[in-house]
């Protein structure tokens, strides 16, 4: 049947870009996946079944769509790039189960433009192989949209992975570290070379998995706060966590004396670094300075 013709094959992409006359457009970090084991391993990893909704971001020529298509129950596509829905709807044309939508996901309507077109009482995971250079807003998109996302299982930036993966005092530790792990447990699956791509990218790609917790990582009183704190203590790297909060929170009086004792009440010393502080520890002077605000 000429549908389990694997379209992630060097032939068959060529022969698709062949026959569409495509040209990858760089500013839309576009690569096509020739390699079908790797597929495999992001089926995979992704532990998707009948019962799955699966939104995917940035189809391509439908070489991930249509793996992910045979596995679950209906696959939402979010495409951004115009000259793909009509290769889209060929190469895709064997299943019955998946929506290609063209639009930009970082100005989708999130959650409406999901829950309108997916049935909500099923399970709901992201599977993509995402724009490396938008990859972090995408994420982030998704959080806030409060979507009831149980799983993302994405491609991305080797490097992206190591940040969100990271452990405190590493130079990958960051803002970005604790936001993915405050709502998600985040591992790196799996390495993926560059050579399975065409075009050939710069960089090695990874697996990244994330799963929601079933509530935060650490109590907060204020969410808001928790993550101003965070966003203040890396603003500059190499600076003390006391002038970063100061840059941030205000260098007058009343906002010293606040920061000084809500720091001694978390037990944490003004003297270090915002990487050397725990998700706890952003949690414990969050709720400190909350509290004696």
């Amino acid at each position: 049947m000429e549908h389990f013709r694997d379209i992630a094959t060097p032939t068959r992409t060529a022969e698709i870009v062949k026959k569409y006359g495509l040209s990858m457009k760089k500013s839309l970090g576009q690569n096509f996946l020739i390699e079908p084991n790797i597929l495999t391993k992001i089926i995979e990893a992704s532990g998707i079944d009948k019962q799955t909704n699966v939104i995917e971001v940035g189809p391509g020529i439908g070489a991930l769509t249509e793996r992910i298509a045979r596995v679950a129950n209906h696959v939402l596509a979010f495409e951004i790039d115009q000259r793909l829905l009509p290769v889209l709807a060929d190469t895709l044309s064997p299943y019955n189960n998946i929506t290609v939508v063209h639009e930009d996901i970082l100005k989708a309507k999130l959650p409406e433009d999901v829950t309108t077109r997916l049935d909500m009482t099923k399970p709901l995971s992201v599977v993509a192989n995402l724009p490396y250079y938008i990859t972090t807003p995408i994420i982030m998109h998704f959080l806030d949209s409060q979507l009831p996302i149980d799983t993302f299982v994405m491609m991305m930036q080797k490097e992206v992975a190591q940040r969100m993966t990271a452990k405190p005092a590493s130079k990958a530790y960051g803002s970005l570290t604790v936001a993915i792990q405050y709502y998600m447990h985040a591992e790196l699956a799996f390495i993926v070379p560059k050579t399975v791509f065409s075009p050939q990218p710069n960089v090695d790609s990874a697996i990244l998995k994330l799963t929601r917790r079933d509530k935060p990582l650490v109590d907060v009183s204020d969410e808001t706060l928790f993550f101003n704190v965070v966003k203040a203590s890396f603003t500059q790297r190499r600076k003390t966590l006391w002038n970063n909060l100061t840059q941030f929170f205000g260098k007058g009086e009343s906002e010293k004396a606040w920061l000084e004792n809500a720091l001694s009440l978390a037990k944490i010393e003004p003297s270090v670094r915002g990487e050397a502080l725990s998700i706890a520890d952003f949690a414990r002077l969050a709720n400190a300075l909350h509290a004696t605000k």
